[in-house]
């Protein structure tokens, strides 16, 4: 009998349910808006019937499902399926495995969000023929996750490779974590709005404020790498400050983990002509020969299905460990 696989990507704006077969193939998939101002038991609700609309599209009872899994922010305690925060719902300590399981009675497993993604790219992307390689997503902030001898590594309380929030300036800005001078202050989405706003306020590119339409809240990393390919310089080295400090990132990721592989993905890359070359250079200059001889560096290849894809690769990570 065929084995199928429920994954549930749950993000502050939208819920994305699919159902998978044992080799990741999505058969069938749900959305719905995540709806977050209408309360926690809303939110519960919808994740529901993302799952039933699923198991109807595909004629499936959930008998027929060996195990869901769920991709979320954190912070996270994953051994007891808990969603202790999250910054995009107004959840706090919301038991989601038991939730789940009690209603459909399949077994489910929880992983953050960024760990998901890794497991993604290593078993159906980029890292499908390696055994050990660092997933970056390069977004709003910056995520990551590790795997080492094809199997995620979470760290001891499920808190590892939060690569974003290593601290590369203590002088630098403030992070939203508390702390100064993370990387994520430096070398993400929110980062480079900061910058560009920072340079339309001291009159130095008019040219980002015109494609924002006039609007200072419209201006993000998407407008500010518009500019730069229409020749601002401003821009231009907004980005170049964003690849260096990137650089000095990846050099440590290179220097503590010694990965054959480094896969970059997030909505920030979109816009990776204008940064990445810098960041490889700043790479090499600050890690290790022995390491950066045996490294590539790829893009992410699951692009918007990413999400899904992790919360499919959750469920079915016992599997593809057996038969990897």
């Amino acid at each position: 009998m065929s084995e199928y696989y429920l994954g549930i990507d749950l993000g502050g704006t939208k819920i994305l349910t699919g159902l998978g077969d044992g080799e990741g193939n999505i058969l069938a998939s749900s959305r719905r808006d995540t709806q977050a101002e209408m309360g926690e038991k809303h939110v519960i609700n919808n994740i529901f019937k993302t799952v039933e609309d699923v198991l109807k599209k595909a004629g499936i009872a959930t008998g027929h499902i060996k195990a869901l899994g769920i991709g979320s922010p954190g912070p996270l305690d994953i051994k007891n399926g808990i969603i202790v925060e999250n910054s995009n719902l107004p959840w706090k300590k919301v038991h989601i495995v038991e939730i789940i399981e009690n209603k459909f009675n399949i077994k489910t497993v929880l992983e953050n969000d960024a760990n998901a993604a890794a497991l993604a790219e290593k078993w159906f992307g980029a890292g499908r023929d390696v055994d050990d390689m660092v997933y970056l997503t390069i977004s709003t902030g910056i995520g990551g996750g590790s795997v080492i001898k094809k199997e995620l590594f979470s760290g001891y309380s499920n808190n590892a490779c939060e690569i974003g929030h290593t601290v590369i300036d203590p002088n630098g800005p403030l992070c939203g974590c508390g702390n100064h001078g993370c990387l994520e202050s430096f070398a993400s989405g929110k980062s480079i709005s900061r910058m560009a706003k920072e340079a339309v306020k001291s009159k130095q590119s008019d040219l980002i404020l015109e494609l924002a339409d006039g609007d200072m809240d419209k201006i993000d990393a998407a407008v500010c790498a518009e500019a730069a390919r229409k020749g601002d310089k401003t821009a231009a080295e907004i980005f170049s400050t964003t690849g260096f400090y990137l650089g000095i990132g990846l050099g440590n990721v290179v220097n503590i983990f010694n990965p054959q592989l480094i896969v970059l993905g997030g909505g920030v890359m979109k816009a990776s002509d204008l940064f990445l070359d810098k960041a490889l250079e700043v790479m090499h200059q600050n890690a290790l020969d022995a390491s950066l001889s045996v490294l590539e560096v790829k893009k992410a290849e699951l692009g918007d299905k990413i999400g899904l894809m992790g919360a499919l690769a959750v469920a079915m990570k016992e599997r593809l460990i057996k038969n990897g």
